[in-house]
């Protein structure tokens, strides 16, 4: 009898292994993977050939969406905390007409700054991420102190940074740039400042106060005042890197195209907005990784590009995306029902 008690004891203390438990990217890294495929058996039908086998559209691919996805780091820490932000698009044109304008040769006699002419890479550089800087100071302090709605405080620096670009350029392009200024945008630069980024915001949310703060903010704000964080100026600084990291993409996109003009980064907010959602991050805030925004950047990244390899027109290619906006936003809710219920 004894016996059998021990063995029916054993039984009851046998041990259970706990459920592996995934990453919280791997269902969009397979969505990236089917997305891949996808393409790859509409390639073959349709052109006869690979899609993924070419390195030189992955290439392009890559390079496409390096700039969307430094503005995309930026709009992530925003959307984190329950914010959004609209401006950077604007931004990305008003830095890349401010550092356009001091990275032109002396011999251009139509230089915006005769004077400051053939200066070292590092004050245009640094001219474009203050312009990007300032705006998202203002957003920042907008948002804290005033109680405007990010998506109003957003919506007027938006219209007002594209302002300032066509002003300050009188709607003409920023040309005849220092082969120096232009070296930042050639090869592979663009996305390795990019995945430099990607890696800095990765360990800044994960492992530092700055990063518990913004998840905490995102999540219960109320809470996080409560519990000693000064909400305010965590706004402030969440928005202030955003603005930094578009007006980055705003003078990386003048050096790629070596030139500044007003008309830059038309819809690159929604872009960056639509790769944060689709790469996990909840838009009720308090959730979302660096990791997933870069994977939803690759999804956009191959929907484009496999689009324009399988001959779908335009206009065509805005509508699907649109609705896989839509599709990921849909998913979100979902996603928070579950987590609430």
């Amino acid at each position: 009898m004894a016996s059998t008690n021990a063995t029916v004891g054993a039984q009851s203390m046998t041990f259970k292994p706990a459920k592996r438990k995934w990453p919280p990217e791997t269902s969009i890294f397979l969505v990236l993977m089917g997305i891949c495929l996808l393409f790859e058996g509409l390639g073959w039908w349709v052109n006869g050939q690979s899609f993924l086998m070419n390195v030189d559209r992955l290439q392009i691919i890559i390079l496409q969406m390096a700039v969307i996805g430094i503005i995309a780091i930026g709009v992530n820490l925003v959307i984190i905390t329950s914010g959004i932000d609209l401006s950077s698009g604007s931004v990305v044109a008003a830095a890349a007409v401010v550092s356009a304008s001091l990275a032109q040769v002396s011999d251009f006699p139509r230089a915006i700054f005769p004077h400051l002419t053939d200066l070292p890479i590092i004050w245009p550089v640094l001219a474009g991420a203050t312009v990007g800087l300032i705006v998202g100071l203002i957003n920042g302090a907008l948002i804290a102190y005033t109680a405007i709605p990010a998506f109003i405080a957003t919506l007027g620096t938006m219209v007002a940074a594209r302002g300032f670009a066509k002003w300050f350029t009188n709607g003409m392009p920023v040309s005849m740039l220092t082969d120096d200024f232009a070296w930042i945008g050639a090869g592979a630069n663009p996305v390795i400042i990019f995945l430099v980024l990607a890696a800095i915001f990765h360990v800044v949310l994960r492992y530092t106060r700055f990063g518990k703060f913004t998840y905490a903010i995102g999540a219960n704000r109320q809470a996080a005042r409560v519990s000693g964080i000064n909400v305010n100026r965590h706004l402030i600084w969440v928005y202030s890197i955003a603005g930094l990291l578009a007006g980055i993409a705003g003078t990386v996109t003048a050096a790629r195209a070596v030139s500044g003009q007003s008309g830059m980064g038309v819809m690159y907010e929604l872009d960056a907005i639509a790769a944060v959602v689709i790469g996990g991050t909840s838009l009720a805030g308090g959730l979302g990784r660096i990791t997933g925004t870069v994977i939803g950047v690759l999804i956009l990244g191959v929907m484009t590009s496999g689009f324009t390899f399988i001959r779908i027109d335009a206009y065509y290619q805005e509508m699907v995306k649109g609705a896989i906006i839509v599709a990921a936003v849909v998913a979100d809710q979902y996603r928070q029902r579950n987590r609430r219920g």
